[in-house]
């Protein structure tokens, strides 16, 4: 199993699978498209970078069957575009016309190629990318989209992401709030937006309405809603007898609506994510991949539907681990100019793809100890947690990547790097 081999001295890996462009395009054309919301730019030009045609279609389903025709007419078959998904991609891909994705931050950069000025025009943006895919064709690759399973999990994942983002920007605009008309409830459970802390709000919403409570009668309820803390009720209501006291009368029953209003937002957003996560476990199970990311330690359900969905099942995109390690963010950037080297953060790489790794590995050293030993060791160098948990990712991506594409699961016996480590323990033993 290659995922044993200790990562940081093993050699690259290639992939027999990957494909690039041919060295010259079909009919000696390239076309590009610049997508926007509501309509496309596109060019087409030749083998010397003359523009052979141009035109403008709408993001309706007239106007992307236009697109494809509108190449179909002129002969080109590769067309480059910045994104690599959408109603767009899914039109070309599903005309059988070659895709290759070219990101923004580089056609930014590309535009100073054919002026100064850096100015954004969607013509001219089209131009650049059609021009590009003629120009460098030998660093580009066609874009291989990843199975409908695939797509669907990584859009369920991210929709669950995006709740669990709102559920905080709402959990801490009620604890603003409540700090004004309502401060002894912000501390009185571990969580403000927590199953038994909204039950609280939903009952007792305003100062008056707590101020009725005794150690007795709080007990009872929190007996009634089936409460497993371990804080005794005594205790409970004495956070809130010793908290400031909060609006009462006329005042706090004008601003009772506020409470319940975000307490309301609180309980849907939980219940919906609680589905997203439901349905992200059901997804999972019907997955091929899902043995290989189920298999790391501290995966989870949830984890594991992250890390699979941002990778992709797609293994032609990812021929090295290095170009998995770069797109992840995970890679540091290196800029060298004379005898000046600079080793910085990488901004630009798959926020979302970064996201989950560094998810990942920040909780895997809590039951692995080759991870917890490598994150401990970049500590002791003088690494804040960030940069030690994106070390630590880097190492992981490695092994990820040796798993993914010989597609079994995670073996920590056949991972060298932590048997070695283990060896001292199992002899004292």
């Amino acid at each position: 199993m290659k995922s044993a081999t200790n990562t940081r001295n093993s050699e690259p890996a290639t992939s027999t699978s990957t494909t690039g462009l041919p060295e010259f395009p079909p009919n000696d054309l390239t076309a590009g498209v610049d997508w926007a919301r509501d309509d496309h730019a596109l060019c087409i030009v030749d083998g010397r970078g003359r523009k052979i045609a141009t035109t403008t279609v709408e993001h309706t389903t007239a106007g992307l069957r236009d697109l494809t025709n509108f190449l179909g007419r002129h002969g080109a078959s590769e067309v480059a575009i910045e994104r690599p998904d959408g109603p767009v991609v899914d039109a070309l891909l599903a005309a059988g016309l070659t895709v290759v994705v070219i990101s923004p931050n580089q056609v930014k950069n590309l535009r100073g190629r054919y002026g100064s000025a850096g100015n954004k025009d969607d013509r001219f943006d089209a131009y650049v990318l059609a021009d590009t895919l003629r120009t460098d064709r030998a660093r580009l690759r066609p874009l291989v989209p990843d199975t409908e399973p695939t797509i669907a999990l990584r859009r369920t994942c991210r929709a669950r992401k995006d709740l669990v983002k709102h559920r905080v920007a709402a959990a801490n605009q009620l604890r603003a709030h409540l700090r004004n008309v309502f401060p002894g409830a912000v501390g009185l459970f571990a969580a403000i937006d927590s199953e038994i802390s909204l039950a609280f709000l939903a009952r007792f919403d305003t100062q008056d309405r707590a101020d009725w409570l005794t150690p007795k009668r709080l007990g009872e309820w929190l007996g009634k809603q089936g409460y497993s803390g371990k804080v005794d009720p005594a205790v409970l209501h004495q956070r809130l007898t010793d908290a400031p006291r909060g609006a009462t009368g006329e005042h706090a029953t004008s601003q009772a609506p506020i409470t319940a209003a975000y307490v309301t937002l609180l309980q849907t957003l939980h219940a919906q994510i609680k589905a997203l996560s439901t349905q992200i476990d059901h997804q999972l199970d019907t997955h091929a991949d899902a043995h290989i990311f189920t298999s790391l330690p501290r995966s989870g359900r949830v984890r594991a539907a992250r890390l699979l969905a941002e990778i992709g099942d797609c293994r032609a995109r990812f021929p090295t681990p290095e170009t998995l390690t770069c797109l992840a963010g995970a890679a540091p950037s290196t800029r060298q100019s004379g005898k000046l080297r600079a080793v910085g953060f990488r901004w630009s790489c798959d926020k979302q793809l970064r996201d989950a790794v560094v998810d990942f590995a920040a909780d895997s050293r809590h039951a692995n100890p080759w991870a917890a030993d490598l994150y401990n060791r970049a500590r002791a160098r003088g690494h804040d947690h960030a940069h030690a948990v994106r070390i630590l990712a880097r190492a992981w991506l490695h092994i990820i990547w040796h798993c993914w594409q010989d597609q079994v699961p995670y073996n920590p016996a056949n991972h060298r790097a932590l048997q070695r480590l283990l060896a001292p323990q199992n002899e004292a033993a």
